[in-house]
């Protein structure tokens, strides 16, 4: 274990996502509302003066060559030619290929981190830029708050979410992304709608057709564990995939709410609560820090 302190990475929710598009590169254009949740991956990083960048913890299923929080390093190494390494350390508690960008939230924790650790100087723009490359979720995360998204996710304007909890329930299985988007019967010309139409509340709580997530078809079709968890919440409230799955969620005005549907959980399903965030819990524990130095 290496010594503190535990960098946060949050896991989202996309509370709808449509796709509008595709590009002539192949990129689909989206519409989205992301979310940060109280859902947390846990780093901690030591600075290394040999230049090496490890990844000193076993994460089964996930071999740090493949590791985006390993690869953003790599790439802020690159990008920023310091002489610098890092051992990385890493507690995953956001399931993988589950649709809440948990690799991504690794990347983007390891870079703003080390942007601080290392003093290679970007802005948060800057670093949006290194760290697209290795997901389209990257901008949201360094955006650090809820946003309507647009583009191919890196689009990104402040929208206010209500508080919220989420019961978030875990099919056992891993969704391959691009499979999804590659798939021929996936809808790709959704109407483009104005942020002013994003209603948080209808969004979270109707069961409407309005906003919707149009990769959910495609999931529940080649995933009969997903329709299985998906028809099971939505007895209980407007439920809804999150990004290309597998995992899916409900809103709840309080904990309790939000607790009585977890003790209603049959025992072939499983998932947790979570509380919506206002802001990446990273931004303001970086910001002390550089306050107390």
């Amino acid at each position: 274990m290496l010594p503190g302190p535990d960098y946060p990475a949050p896991a989202k929710l996309n509370l709808f996502l449509h796709v509008v598009g595709r590009r002539r590169d192949g990129y689909h254009l989206l519409q989205s509302v992301f979310t940060l949740i109280d859902r947390c991956d846990r780093l901690r990083l030591r600075v290394r003066d040999d230049g090496l960048v490890r990844r000193v913890s076993d994460v089964p299923g996930l071999a740090a060559a493949d590791d985006l929080a390993v690869r953003a390093a790599l790439l802020l190494k690159e990008a920023s030619g310091t002489r610098l390494g890092a051992d990385i350390e890493l507690e995953k508690n956001i399931p993988v290929g589950a649709g809440l960008g948990g690799g991504s939230s690794d990347a983007t924790t390891v870079l703003l981190t080390l942007n601080r650790l290392w003093d290679t100087g970007f802005d948060r723009e800057g670093l949006a830029e290194i760290g697209v490359s290795l997901g389209a979720d990257i901008p949201f995360f360094i955006f650090g708050r809820s946003a309507w998204a647009e583009g191919v996710g890196e689009r990104l304007a402040p929208v206010e979410i209500p508080p919220r909890w989420y019961v978030v329930l875990t099919p056992p299985v891993h969704v391959a992304t691009a499979a999804v988007f590659a798939a021929p019967e996936l809808t790709r010309d959704t109407e483009a709608l104005k942020m002013e139409d994003f209603s948080a509340q209808s969004c979270t709580y109707s069961s409407g057709e309005t906003f919707r997530n149009d990769l959910e078809a495609v999931v529940t079709a080649r995933y009969p564990e997903v329709r299985t968890h998906l028809e099971w919440l939505r007895q209980h409230g407007s439920a809804r995939m999150t990004g290309s799955g597998s995992c899916v969620f409900a809103g709840f005005e309080s904990r309790e709410a939000a607790q009585r549907v977890m003790e209603s959980l049959p025992g072939s399903i499983s998932g947790f609560i979570a509380q919506g965030l206002r802001q990446h819990p990273l931004l303001e524990q970086l910001e002390g820090s550089r306050q107390v130095g």
